[in-house]
């Protein structure tokens, strides 16, 4: 079904919008030349509104609304956890994790390696990370993104996939996170605006005229079974979500490397005014998460009934935009490529970070100013574009649910990950070949397991790789030294109160948390 025009003369108001804004917000004093802090930290400018917003366009994209959508017409409401065990996640990086990277003024976390470790460490973080961002996380970013444009505006998906790239450079190369980060208040408010009404018609539909509540009753009448937020055993999907693991297993695992060890995640808030505005930030983000799956699982639940026997879940969202009514259509597809183009500038902003300050500026041979490390890093950001442009398709174009592809994948580095930060942070005693044992052995460990225990959930492989790296860690560590290290983290001198507010948002959180569990136990 294609748009009229009225739909995209929405989505054309909202590109020509977004990029006057973006510039608007990038430009500087008179002069003033941008250096490596305006562009990658934001001049540590960032008010909290701006932090929690741009953490969530980061995070919500088109592997969330597209592909955790797909898993809700396929699982349900379980696929939920990812986003309500989220918010909790957050709560505790603002509480503990975020005053020692502020502390340390860092721009990337490879960066901290180094401080805690050594450069060994840093290098090796950064290889892998930039390799993840550019062929895990910004293919299924733009993969995704193109479906969705493919199944409602009939565009070619190579050429979705340019337009995405060339919108997200036309606002975000120039300005760097400042551009981002600002812009993102605008991509979230169209987001759950836009996202909120497909989920009130979609539940409209159901209720065939009766209301939304007669839609709920619909689903919980005739797919009750969608609402399991803990699968049982034998459920057909327990292998994806397996039952308690998602309370005390190995989501935690996955959470805490995503939300705290995350570069295009965690940059945001590293570029905080301070340490109580970047926790403020974070606040706002945990109870945005708690909204989420009303955006993203919820129709994906409801498509099941409308659209039943989909050939692709993740084809759910994009058809359920297509039912929209006119001009309408256009605000939620303008929603969800704001999602998409958030999530990719973010991307691009972090690998060329990473690249450029760990990589090329460390490797380098001369000192190098300002605005020549500006420079590489517009560079860097428009070639991994290029490369996720066309490794896309033949890495993605043959997943029906994108989103646990990613998350299996991602799985495999998680607890080595997990490991070298806690451990780094809050133990002295542990050594930079014990952090590079714990990442080396993730992904030795995760792969064996993969091959000689296929019937495991990649949830609970999760859990149990961590367990075992942690140890690992240890004995290597104990053997190396029996002392503390040189470079630690003196925890005496991190201030790790919260304000009265922040630890009431904390208590609100869990709360939530605990009765959203309780009713859909």
């Amino acid at each position: 079904m294609e748009l009229t025009m009225l739909d995209l003369s929405v989505v054309a108001f909202y590109v020509v919008a977004l990029i006057t804004i973006a510039f608007f917000v990038s430009r500087e004093k008179a002069g003033h030349e941008k250096d490596a802090n305006d562009y990658f930290l934001a001049g540590n400018s960032l008010p909290w509104w701006a932090i929690g917003a741009s953490l969530i366009a980061a995070n919500i994209s088109a592997e969330q609304i597209i592909g955790m959508s797909g898993s809700g017409y396929k699982i349900g409401l379980a696929i939920a956890s990812y986003e309500w065990m989220a918010a909790i996640t957050l709560i505790i990086v603002g509480k503990y994790f975020l005053p020692i990277f502020l502390q340390k003024k860092i721009y990337t976390m490879p960066q901290f390696l180094e401080q805690r470790f050594d450069f060994r460490v840093r290098l090796t973080m950064a290889v892998f990370w930039l390799g993840v961002y550019i062929f895990v996380n910004l293919t299924s970013v733009l993969w995704l993104g193109a479906l969705a444009i493919n199944t409602i505006a009939g565009v070619d998906m190579l050429y979705g996939m340019g337009f995405l790239c060339l919108f997200s450079i036309a606002y975000s190369l120039y300005g760097g996170l400042k551009a981002v980060a600002y812009t993102d208040i605008i991509q979230v408010v169209l987001l759950i605006f836009g996202g909120l009404f497909l989920t009130y018609t979609t539940l409209e539909l159901l209720g065939a005229g009766d209301g939304i509540m007669a839609g709920i009753s619909n689903i919980l009448t005739q797919a009750p079974e969608k609402f399991d937020m803990i699968l049982a055993p034998d459920h057909p999907h327990y292998v994806d979500l397996p039952g308690l693991s998602v309370l005390v297993g190995g989501m935690w695992v996955m959470n805490l490397s995503y939300w705290g060890f995350n570069q295009y995640i965690i940059q945001r808030t590293l570029a905080a005014k301070n340490l109580r505005e970047g926790q403020k930030g974070i606040a706002f983000a945990a109870f945005l998460k708690l909204l989420m799956p009303i955006i993203v699982v919820v129709p994906g639940i409801a498509a099941y009934l409308l659209l039943p026997g989909l050939d692709r879940p993740d084809r759910a969202y994009p058809e359920l935009m297509t039912m929209m009514p006119e001009g309408l259509r256009g605000l939620i597809f303008a929603a969800v490529i704001a999602a998409i183009v958030s999530s990719v500038a973010s991307m691009t902003n972090s690998i060329a970070t990473i690249f450029t300050m760990d990589i090329y500026n460390q490797l380098s041979k001369k000192e190098h100013d300002a605005k020549h490390l500006v420079k590489i890093g517009r560079v860097v950001s428009l070639l991994s574009l290029v490369i996720a442009l066309f490794t896309a398709k033949p890495l993605l174009g043959s997943f029906d649910q994108a989103f646990q592809y990613i998350q299996e994948f991602t799985g495999f580095f998680t607890p080595g990950i997990v490991i070298l930060f806690l451990f780094g942070m809050f133990w002295k005693k542990t050594t930079a070949n014990a952090g590079l044992a714990a990442a080396l052995g993730s992904a030795i460990l995760s792969f064996v397991f993969k091959i000689f225990w296929p019937e495991l959930p990649f949830m609970d492989r999760v859990g149990l790789v961590f367990l075992l790296c942690a140890l690992l860690a240890i004995v290597v560590s104990l053997m190396e030294h029996k002392k503390e290290q040189s470079k630690v983290i003196e925890l005496s001198d991190v201030d790790f109160n919260t304000s009265r507010g922040y630890n009431i948002a904390g208590i609100a959180v869990a709360l939530i948390l605990i009765g959203q569990y309780a009713t859909w136990w």
